[in-house]
């Protein structure tokens, strides 16, 4: 069995070593494997390396059409774990694209890697079976808010809301552009019953001014409301780039 993965060039897969940018573990060394293939679109993904593939016409601020066969690569769920193990991090991300989309065979993986702390990268639209369930230690869950893009109906899907809010190894990280999407936040917050010392705020952007200036209004509306400021430690440190 396999696993569909990302590439940071041509068949090569996007399995690397760094510091986890953004979150709760933010600056812990980790190993990071990059799956391919998302169910949503959100217009400023800085992956959409991930999903917009030719053919493919979901709206995206860049507007790049990218070829699948130099973007996707198939591996073995041993040779996954192989490369993670070979990394000889503590601690491991698994991020996207979105995930959960393969969960059975990322379940599979994980189980090789039975003394490797697990944090799922997770839009929160996809409910992890429990076999998968078993081997997550952190679900960095972010909901996508109206400034994505995408429908309602498919972004915000309120038991999966209810459940995350619920599952207290969850941090729910809310990407923010501009300070309305803090009220969209809040709205959702108390809607959900989502406790605040579970939020965290991050701005949206992929190079540092953009990130700094947003940080400025965004660090007050985190004081004011009791929420988390969430960094971009990666972008801050590599640019947007691949394989960081």
């Amino acid at each position: 069995m396999s696993l569909v993965l990302a590439t940071t060039t041509p068949g090569e897969p996007e399995i690397f070593a760094s510091l986890q940018g953004e979150g709760p573990s933010q600056g812990k060394p980790c190993a990071f494997v990059r799956l391919s293939r998302c169910n949503l679109a959100c217009s400023w993904c800085d992956t959409a390396y991930t999903w917009r593939f030719e053919g493919d016409n979901r709206p995206h601020r860049d507007g790049i059409a990218y070829e699948r066969k130099a973007n996707q690569v198939t591996l073995s769920e041993e040779d996954t774990a192989a490369r993670i193990l070979a990394l000889g991090q503590p601690r491991l991300v698994v991020t996207g694209g979105e995930p959960l989309l393969q969960a059975p065979a990322l379940a599979r993986m994980l189980a090789l890697l039975p003394a490797v702390a697990v944090e799922i990268e997770t839009n929160g639209t996809v409910a992890p079976p429990p076999a998968l369930d078993t081997l997550v230690h952190q679900y960095n869950v972010s909901p996508k808010l109206a400034h994505s893009g995408n429908p309602t109906a498919l972004a915000l899907i309120p038991e999966r809301l209810k459940a995350w809010a619920a599952e207290p190894r969850a941090a729910l990280k809310f990407v923010v552009a501009e300070p309305a999407d803090v009220e969209e936040v809040l709205v959702l917050a108390d809607r959900y019953a989502i406790p605040r010392e579970r939020i965290w705020l991050m701005a949206e952007g992929t190079d540092a001014m953009t990130l700094a200036a947003r940080e400025k209004w965004l660090a007050q509306l985190c004081l004011e409301h009791s929420l988390t400021l969430s960094k971009r430690l990666h972008i801050e440190l590599y640019g947007d780039t691949r394989g960081t």
